[in-house]
């Protein structure tokens, strides 16, 4: 006996004679008019279905569809737009204009009315889903945030309303994780082991897997695990144990838990470390050559008491009624050239990070600490700023110039208002710099003068 076949292609039937089974004809389906193929003709030597038309596609069927069903739907039969098809739909993902289910189904987000942005984690268990536009944030209740972690980018939709107008969401989909490894007490329980993290706001405990491992280990001291598989709701994370840090009691164990917890860069890559390895621990005469010497001018740094490295000197005089300052600050770029291992490490890291008893320096030691530090008594390479300026504190001319200074001193703000206020000894410590300190304060009531003038908060 013949079976009747029936797809989502189109289909004809008949009876062939009296007392037959129905039987359906096949029909492929007529390709769908692409309006933009003539703009994809031009853009691609084999022009593939418009990211409109898939668009159109998806409207038409009202529901998620897998690629294969998209492909009947586009009447694409060669393999190479099937393999066209798929790369195009993965890149409409990743542009937001699609969004993949857990099932391989391709949905419009313009149609199924969802919301991308970010989780916001509250450390009691519930959250907030904020939307990248003006949508208010959703409520996520405990139950949502089982899935999600704290800075989770996600797809979701609202709920419900309640009387107060406030908006619940729930996640429809995770896009990208925010957390790869978690910080966190080592727990034994019988035979399990599990991590309790030590930000609340990334959810509940994490099953320790790596049997072999755990035997190394004591109940609570604190480690590092690394994800294998993210919580859902109902099923918790897991994760390998990575790194031990020890004791949670043991001196410097803040800091080594907020390096972590915060993803701070503390460990130079490879490459970075063999560039600073090669650098001179002092100027030499072939990196001063074509530079401006001032080495002769008595700058000097004023910093807090406190301060790990000195950036920027300053030196003046008078020149007529008014001043010449001259201010100079380390030439970083001598040393990190654009595209070096160094600079991409610099532009990772972005900024230096103080803690009271350790510094996490953007830049490496040799040259964070000594020769991009203006110490005082040794030259450095420098980039000055030379400014003419008024009596009345207004600047009249000003010029850059690469150069190589030499600091005088270190002193720092509180020994500068002493000297100011007299105080014998600190006058006499630096009494051969008196007339420049002098004269650095002068100009400083005048360059605050015109700021006044200027009416400058």
């Amino acid at each position: 006996m013949l079976r009747s076949t029936r797809t989502e292609a189109s289909a004809a039937f008949y009876w062939p004679r009296p007392g037959c089974q129905r039987i359906f004809i096949m029909k492929p389906r007529r390709p769908r008019k692409d309006p933009h193929r003539k703009r994809e003709a031009a853009r691609y030597e084999r022009p593939i279905a418009s990211r409109e038309l898939i668009l159109d596609v998806l409207t038409d069927a009202g529901k998620p569809l897998p690629a294969e069903r998209i492909a009947e739907r586009l009447a694409l039969r060669a393999d190479w737009e099937s393999e066209a098809l798929a790369r195009r739909l993965s890149a409409m993902v990743r542009d937001g204009q699609l969004l993949l289910d857990r099932r391989g189904r391709y949905g419009a987000v313009r149609q199924m009315d969802l919301l991308r942005g970010q989780v916001s984690a509250h450390r009691d268990g519930y959250g907030f889903f904020v939307p990248d536009g003006d949508h208010p944030d959703l409520y996520l209740s405990a139950r949502e945030m089982r899935a999600v972690m704290d800075g989770d980018r996600a797809v979701a939709s609202v709920v419900s309303v309640d009387a107060r107008g406030r908006y619940e969401g729930s996640i429809v989909e995770v896009l990208e994780r925010r957390h790869r490894r978690v910080v966190g007490r080592y727990r034994r329980d019988g035979k399990l082991a599990w991590l309790v993290p030590d930000d609340r706001r990334l959810g509940g405990e994490i099953l320790v897997t790596d049997s072999v491992v755990r035997r190394k280990v004591r109940d609570g001291q604190i480690a590092v695990v690394e994800l294998t598989h993210y919580a859902d709701r109902r099923q918790p994370a897991r994760g390998l144990l990575v790194e031990l840090l020890g004791e949670h009691l043991a001196p410097g164990m803040e800091i080594d838990i907020a390096l972590r917890k915060h993803d701070l860069p503390w460990e130079w890559p490879d490459e970075a470390t063999a560039q600073a390895r090669g650098f001179r621990p002092r100027v030499t005469a072939a990196d001063s050559r074509n530079r401006e010497d001032f080495r002769h001018l008595p700058l000097i740094t004023i910093d807090g008491e406190d301060a790990r490295d000195f950036d920027d000197a300053v030196y003046a005089e008078r020149d007529g009624r008014g001043w010449r300052l001259l201010v100079a600050i380390a030439d970083v770029s001598h040393y990190v050239r654009p595209g070096s291992a160094i600079d991409t490490e610099a532009h990772r890291r972005g900024t230096s990070v103080y803690f009271p008893q350790r510094v996490i320096p953007m830049l490496p030691e040799v040259l964070s600490n000594e020769l991009c530090s203006l110490k005082p008594e040794v030259d450095r390479l420098a980039l000055v700023c030379e400014m003419t300026i008024g009596a009345r504190g207004a600047i009249k001319s000003y010029r850059f110039a690469r150069g190589v200074i030499r600091s005088h001193a270190r002193t720092t703000y509180t020994e500068i208002a002493a000297v100011l206020d007299g105080d014998a000894a600190l006058r006499d410590r630096y009494f051969a710099l008196l007339p420049h300190i002098d004269t650095l304060h002068r100009l400083y009531r005048a360059l605050d003068g015109e700021r006044r003038r200027r009416g400058a908060v």
